[in-house]
């Protein structure tokens, strides 16, 4: 199981920087820098809320699912 972030897909979508967003939803750019290059292993639901409002998304815009093919 892969849960795939799209945070610099939708950045590009709102021409925001990482920057702004950092300051928009208060969290350190290396925060942001292991959400955005998949190293996360959890994001808390009130991180994921803040992304949502300052990107005008929805979680689905960010967050993908993808199967493993090992089955």
């Amino acid at each position: 199981m892969s849960i795939i972030i799209n945070i610099d897909v939708m950045l590009a979508k709102r021409k925001m920087s990482v920057t702004e967003l950092s300051g928009k939803v208060g969290i350190t750019m290396a925060n942001l820098s292991v959400l955005k290059n998949g190293k996360a292993k959890a994001i808390r639901l009130s991180t994921l809320d803040a992304i949502c409002k300052a990107l005008d998304c929805q979680p689905g815009d960010i967050l993908e699912y993808k199967k493993d093919n090992d089955t």
